[in-house]
């Protein structure tokens, strides 16, 4: 695979793991999976500086805020953290924090604190009086949560003297194990499905719409940043102990340390008691941040766009358990994918019980050699999704043989098959009971159709009453057969039938990518409505047509244009439109010459008066490139505050360089 379409599949893969981690609290992957797929970016970017583009995934914090709440912009952007999986890659951020302090003689002072395994708010006080608080959202742009915040107990309304004028207190939101029990019994009594984990939980709590709801989830708060134009103390230390002064939360474990050796003792005391102080906690914790001490010389060494230099998370090894496989079985997901899972004897790892782990893909069952009653070491990758790392006794001779993948689906007796190339067993029978409870899961959500009330439970009803068998048939539902549907009244059976009408003029990118294409993100929906403007278009589009659309890659351009050549498939878009749902949008006008036109651009810093991406719409729309890294081909390098090694470069290389108001007056604003 050529690079250019390699960085192009990767975007695209990281973009989508992004929008479900970040909009969706739906961690798909680990950590370390996610990680590894960034690293191969970053390195194909590093070795073809001419493909980088200002919206790839490297350039930018990542997702973007949902839909139920106002927009709130940061007064200062809201970073993620670089990781450390080990001790050495420790101390090669301690080198690397010291070559930015030039040099800097003699132990370095720094702060440990664990690390909380929440949602990320800033919170803005006036005169001690609390007015506002924020998600992190894309670390731009957040969501207005203000009125459910006030419901967290211990996150103060005044605070005990503090400064005046208007601060902001940045932390963490999170749900207390015991909380987070009590939320799954609830949710499990009222048939709802269970949350995978607090962080999760959490999440979903700070965006109800009814802060009585919130009140009754009993969500907590750590803080332990502040940014204020002055009064700041000038060290970590004093910054928590004056937060904690003040009545707000602090979590009481943080330790100051003097050099990367005591960082990486109190690191390693933390990982080898994990598993106990689990237990001893009331909170999940996935790893330890270690921030520089002086805020002076933070400032100094500045940002990337996508991290501060001057502190690290380092990350625990997932924490492991043995336990017994009772048995395998299969899962049928939307896109006729088969997985097998495991069955478990239930286990305790990292705060909840685990019954059920993902065993991936029948290549994997082989590879392990896993059979039914084997005793097994199950690990929760990043801390999430529960999996089989390997098995413990190799001696089998009393049990079963070894697994095999059935070669019918186990829902509706198709014959699986499996592609060239591909781990993945598929039924690929369209009416396939299984395929379409899990594909009307999808289409009904809040990031597809957002149709309210069209639940799991509600549609697996529907299924085995025979009310529906096709995305169309939701639209054919009438208030009087929903009615005779169990548990059903007739006030559910009128809010629902108003749901679904509304659905019908939802944006069309939503119903592309509620018919859950392979390989088909929010993202690319949104590309390809935009592109082509109408569903006649776009079923009419070429292979070549469609990967010329920006994010679309060959994978996604191939996946597209074989769904739609389906006659089933072209039959159902079809049944829609004639059942009154929405198939165009307006198309995006191609971008013509402009004043910037043949330009290349840099950015570098954080800007004041607007996002990098709004810096970058504006170049790009009148007609110039926005690159991510410095080179000879740059023409202007646009700086904001705290600069990287971009600006040295440029001033090396001689490229203009340009400060915000003489970019704001090059491009007209």
């Amino acid at each position: 695979m050529d690079p250019a379409t390699r960085i192009d599949e990767l975007r695209r893969q990281i973009r989508h793991y992004e929008e479900r981690y970040y909009v969706h609290q739906d961690s798909e992957i680990s950590d370390a999976e996610f990680d590894a797929l960034m690293q191969e970016l970053q390195s194909l970017e590093r070795d073809h500086p001419d493909l980088v583009t200002s919206d790839s995934p490297t350039q930018r914090v990542g997702g973007r805020s949902a839909e139920s709440f106002a927009s709130v912009r940061h007064a200062e952007p809201m970073l993620s953290l670089d990781n450390a999986y080990n001790e050495d890659e420790l101390k090669a951020f301690d080198e690397r924090l010291r070559r930015g302090l030039d040099g800097f003689d003699g132990p370095v002072r720094y702060v440990a604190e664990l690390k909380i395994d929440g949602l990320s708010v800033a919170l803005q006080y006036r005169d001690g009086h609390l007015t506002r608080a924020a998600t992190r959202g894309d670390g731009i742009t957040g969501e207005d949560v203000t009125a459910n915040v006030r419901t967290i107990k211990d996150v103060p309304h005044t605070l005990r003297g503090g400064p005046s004028g208007a601060i902001e207190i940045r932390g963490e939101i999170y749900l207390p194990r015991r909380e987070f029990e009590r939320t799954n019994k609830e949710r499990e009594d009222a048939g709802e499905p269970r949350f995978a984990n607090p962080r999760n939980a959490a999440s979903g709590a700070i965006r109800q719409l009814d802060p009585e709801q919130v009140k009754r989830r009993g969500l907590r708060a750590f803080l332990y940043q502040m940014i204020s134009t002055d009064g700041t103390p000038e060290t970590h230390r004093e910054l928590l102990e004056s937060l904690k002064k003040w009545g707000l939360p602090v979590e009481p474990h943080w330790k100051a340390l003097t050099g990367i050796d005591e960082v990486a003792a109190y690191c390693r005391e933390w990982s080898e008691q994990r598993a106990a102080a689990t237990r001893v906690l009331a909170f999940d914790t996935d790893g330890v941040v270690i921030k520089l001490d002086e805020i002076a010389l933070r400032r100094r060494l500045g940002t990337t766009s996508k991290f501060p230099r001057w502190a690290v998370a380092f990350k625990f090894p997932p924490e492991q358990a043995e336990t017994t496989l009772q048995r395998i079985d299969i899962n049928v997901g939307r896109t006729g994918a088969v997985t097998p899972f495991a069955v478990l004897e239930a286990v305790f790892i990292a705060g909840t019980t685990v019954s059920m782990a993902t065993l991936h893909n029948a290549n994997e069952v082989a590879r392990k050699d896993i059979r039914d009653g084997d005793r097994v070491v199950v690990e929760k990758a990043g801390d999430i999704i529960p999996q089989v790392v390997r098995v413990v006794n190799p001696d089998r001779t009393d049990r079963a043989g070894r697994w095999q993948m059935p070669r019918r689906c186990p829902r509706c007796e198709s014959e699986l098959v499996r592609g060239e190339d591909e781990a993945v067993w598929r039924c690929n029978n369209t009416s396939c009971p299984a395929k379409l409870q899990r594909g009307l899961e999808h289409f009904a959500a809040r990031h597809a159709m957002n149709i309210e009330g069209l639940g799991e439970s509600l549609i697996a009803r529907l299924i085995a009453d025979r009310l529906i068998a096709s995305y169309a048939d939701v639209y054919r539902l009438t208030r009087e057969r929903l009615e005779q549907v169990e548990r059903m009244g007739r006030k559910s059976a009128a809010n629902l039938i108003a749901q679904i009408e509304r659905s019908k003029t939802r944006e069309f990118w939503r119903l592309i990518y509620g018919l859950g294409i392979r390989h088909v993100g929010e993202r690319g929906a949104q590309a390809l409505a935009g592109a082509f403007g109408t569903m006649d278009a776009l079923l009419g589009a070429s292979k070549e047509q469609l990967q010329a659309v920006p994010d679309i890659g060959p994978v996604v351009a191939a996946a597209v244009h074989d769904y739609f050549a389906q006659p089933a498939n072209q039959h159902l878009i079809a049944e829609l439109e004639a059942l009154g749902l929405r198939m165009d949008a307006p198309v995006t006008a191609a971008a013509g010459p402009g004043p910037l036109s043949g330009k290349t651009f840099v950015l570098t810093g954080t800007l004041s008066t607007m996002s990098r991406e709004e810096a970058s719409e504006a170049i790009q729309s009148r007609g110039g490139k926005v690159t991510g890294s410095v080179s000879k081909k740059t023409d202007h390098v646009v700086v904001g505050a705290d600069p990287g090694s971009k600006l040295t470069k440029a001033e090396a290389l001689g490229i203009s360089v340009l400060d915000e108001t003489a970019f704001r007056k090059l491009v007209g604003l």
